[in-house]
């Protein structure tokens, strides 16, 4: 069994990655979507927390969640998306009699600060580019990009005809997939 330790911060920002078993391409299909949205609202609603990024790929999704001052329990709201993501999602059953739907763990970052922040969004809202989907992050129709643009944090050209590791020039980059 893995040593890995997750790292519970109450009301913290945290950056995710979740992956299809075996790297399905299903999220993006129409009945996906619709499923996941409904996942989303029915964690959220039971358990609040506020998105402040999303992109969904057709095998992957990054995104940014702030969870409740008073409240650190990422695990449990993506136990419930998972699961009910999955009741309606054709997919083998595994030893466990579990749906084999999504790879069985998640990554997580806790984000720093502002400027941690800021990198996770300009990861997730380039990864469509990264992965050859589109050719700028605008023409994503999957992605929070676009109300980000109407708050102001970008401009609709942020990053076209940007080689990728120029977006990441100047720090760190977020590199789970």
């Amino acid at each position: 069994m893995s040593d890995y330790r997750r790292f519970y911060v109450k009301g913290g920002v945290y950056f995710f990655t979740l992956v299809t078993y075996g790297r399905r391409s299903i999220l993006c299909e129409e009945k996906a979507l619709i499923r996941l949205k409904a996942a989303f609202r029915y964690a959220m609603k039971k358990h609040p927390f506020r998105i402040r990024g999303l992109v969904i790929l057709p095998e992957h999704l990054h995104c940014i969640w702030e969870l409740p001052e008073d409240d650190n329990d990422f695990s449990l709201r993506w136990n419930m998306i998972k699961r009910y993501f999955s009741i309606d999602m054709e997919g083998s059953i595994n030893h466990r009699r579990e749906k084999n739907i999504w790879q069985r763990r998640f990554w997580e970052h806790l984000i720093r600060d502002d400027e941690d922040l800021r990198r996770c969004l300009d990861y997730i809202h380039y990864n469509p580019v990264k992965h050859g989907y589109v050719l700028k992050p605008c023409d994503w129709v999957y992605s929070t990009f676009k109300d980000h643009v109407k708050k102001g944090f970008y401009e609709m050209d942020w990053a076209s005809g940007v080689e990728p590791e120029l977006v990441w020039a100047g720090g760190n980059s977020v590199e789970p997939t």
